[in-house]
């Protein structure tokens, strides 16, 4: 089968690789659509970071580079081994890229996501969603019915939304002010009025703004190089919003969170930094700001999923290309690093 295999920081390759075989207790997919993410364009610019190294095997996938790329993925059950009972062939599914090792204290006490030696599906080993198929274990996979499989591959980032705005503890009725419309931004958006959370979006580039409004996910819109954010924020809400998400993980945006959230409110950091940041410790300190972090997930895909077959979240307006393997460096990653504006969520179809 075809699968595009990563080799090194700015070598990635589509081959030829032996179809992977089934074995007890795991599903065999078809892989019908899978999302670029940030972090497949980071091992591009700058791996491995993710991935394992050369000499270097992944501590549980065992897997040195090449590996296959691709975790945002859905498709359909192709086959199952002995002992699986959760899906059948035919079923439309999405995957939790997860490798954990279920003995440390964190996978003991169920918080497998900050698991010691945790690795990525697509990034550590074990296959990829950027090929024709891949086989994961039954744990990982989760039935999506009758939700679309093009909408089904944006499942996984909503996923990492849906986990950060559990981890601010919002409730239906408050205010959330999201910084940065990129995709983990605007699907951020898109849980908080799912749940009934007034959204306020933070961000400078035409082209996001306008996919916050036309997605209405936002219910105001503040453009930082036109209005002071501080002061808009305080005019919609009074003392300002309950919770903060910075999604673009630049110091300018999580210090004007630290000052716009009213006195004792949250703010989830969810961008990855590839650099220290420089936190404004004063507002922080006398305004009583809870400062969370925030990684992946961990037991939310059930209630993502729910979500979007409820209609409670529209992922259509987010998917903004479909290419095939082939056009992956070419169309995909050269959009989304030199004119991310321009896009938010590209899928591959393996099979084009």
């Amino acid at each position: 089968m075809r699968a595009l295999r990563f080799h090194a920081d700015h070598d990635i390759r589509v081959e030829d690789i032996p179809e992977p075989e089934l074995r007890e207790g795991a599903v065999k997919i078809r892989v019908a659509y899978c999302g670029i993410c940030g972090t497949d364009l980071h091992e591009y610019l700058d791996g491995p970071i993710f991935c394992p190294g050369h000499d270097t095997p992944h501590p549980l996938s065992g897997e040195t580079l090449p590996v296959t790329l691709g975790h945002e993925m859905s498709g359909v059950v192709e086959e199952v081994g002995a002992g699986v009972d959760s899906v059948k062939p035919g079923d439309s599914v999405v995957v939790e890229p997860y490798f954990v090792c279920g003995e440390c204290p964190q996978c003991r006490r169920g918080d497998y996501h900050l698991c010691t030696k945790m690795g990525f599906i697509g990034l550590a080993g074990g296959g990829g969603g950027l090929s024709e198929k891949i086989v994961v274990d039954e744990r990982w996979v989760h039935p999506v019915g009758d939700v679309p499989l093009d909408e089904a591959a944006l499942i996984e980032p909503l996923t990492v939304a849906y986990h950060a705005v559990q981890r601010s503890g919002v409730r239906a009725g408050q205010s959330a002010l999201v910084s940065g419309a990129g995709p983990i931004g605007l699907l951020t958006a898109a849980v908080l009025k799912g749940l009934g959370v007034t959204v306020i979006v933070s961000e400078l580039a035409e082209a996001r703004k306008k996919m916050a409004r036309t997605t209405g996910v936002a219910d105001h819109i503040v453009d930082p190089s036109q209005e002071d954010v501080v002061e808009r924020v305080r005019e919609i809400t009074g003392e300002g919003p309950d919770v903060g998400f910075d999604a673009a993980g630049v110091n300018a945006t999580i210090n004007t969170l630290l000052n716009a959230v009213r006195p004792g409110g949250v703010v989830v950091m969810e961008a990855i930094w590839g650099h220290r940041a420089e936190l404004d410790m004063h507002a922080l300190v006398v305004r009583e700001i809870d400062l969370r972090g925030t990684i992946a997930y961990v037991s939310n895909h059930a209630d993502t999923i729910r979500m979007v077959q409820d209609g409670k979240i529209d992922l259509k307006p987010f998917i903004t290309a479909v290419l095939g393997l082939d056009e992956v460096i070419d169309k995909g990653f050269d959009t989304l690093i030199n004119r991310p504006e321009t896009a938010v969520k590209i899928l591959v179809d393996p099979s084009k």
